[in-house]
């Protein structure tokens, strides 16, 4: 799925930030004690309500899989994260949730047609926005479908452009295995489906959610 730089990306890619998009793998098995390599290169923040906020640590010392919380205004939904499988991936996550990035942030898009996700991780809601940095893919997926229901995945704008944005896969999804899976959501899919019934606020199968999602914390013990 694209980072919603611009438009909806195609069926194939959820957000402008692109839902998922392939690109090189960051990170691999770590070094004994020492995390795994991951490298965070600047890229521009996008346009009107950038954060400010620091690169990620250049290694992952997070491992096996950690639990978060992301609170919305429509209810807690409960996350799992790969550390274990997307290293550098969980470690930007983590480390933007606990500088409060996206604290008081909009689920900017929603798609009911030919994939179906709910994108967020964009303070400015435009789908243009990014932390300031950028990294590669990791855990692509080789099963079908490549994204099942439950799937938390990276959005992008095209190879090795991952930032802040994500995407919530509500209903199976057979969207191009571009994207980074780096967790799934353990509860809180039954307000998904609620939000998904509710369809796009212009009535499109690609556009702000009708009923509005807005991310209050992340909170990542």
């Amino acid at each position: 799925m694209e980072t919603d730089a611009s438009a909806p990306p195609p069926p194939s890619v959820p957000g402008t930030s692109r839902g998922p998009a392939a690109g090189p793998t960051v990170g691999g098995a770590p070094p004994a004690g020492t995390g795994a390599p991951c490298a965070y290169p600047s890229a521009d923040r996008g346009n009107d309500e950038a954060r400010l906020v620091a690169t990620p640590a250049p290694r992952s010392t997070l491992t096996g899989k950690l639990t978060a919380t992301m609170e919305t205004n429509q209810g807690p939904i409960g996350l799992e994260l790969y550390a274990d499988r997307a290293p550098c991936t969980v470690n930007s996550f983590v480390h933007l949730s606990r500088d409060d990035f996206y604290s008081d942030t909009p689920c900017h898009r929603l798609t009911t047609e030919g994939l179906w996700v709910l994108q967020c991780g964009d303070p400015s809601g435009t789908g243009t926005g990014t932390p300031g940095y950028r990294f590669g893919e990791e855990n692509l997926p080789t099963t079908l479908p490549p994204y099942p229901r439950g799937t938390l995945a990276m959005a992008n704008a095209g190879p090795g452009t991952n930032g802040s944005q994500f995407f919530i896969v509500y209903r199976d999804s057979d969207i191009s295995p571009d994207y980074s899976i780096f967790g799934r959501v353990t509860s809180g899919l039954d307000l998904l489906d609620k939000v998904a019934a509710a369809g796009t606020a212009t009535g499109t199968a690609n556009g702000p959610p009708k009923l509005a999602v807005q991310i209050t914390e992340v909170r990542v013990p």
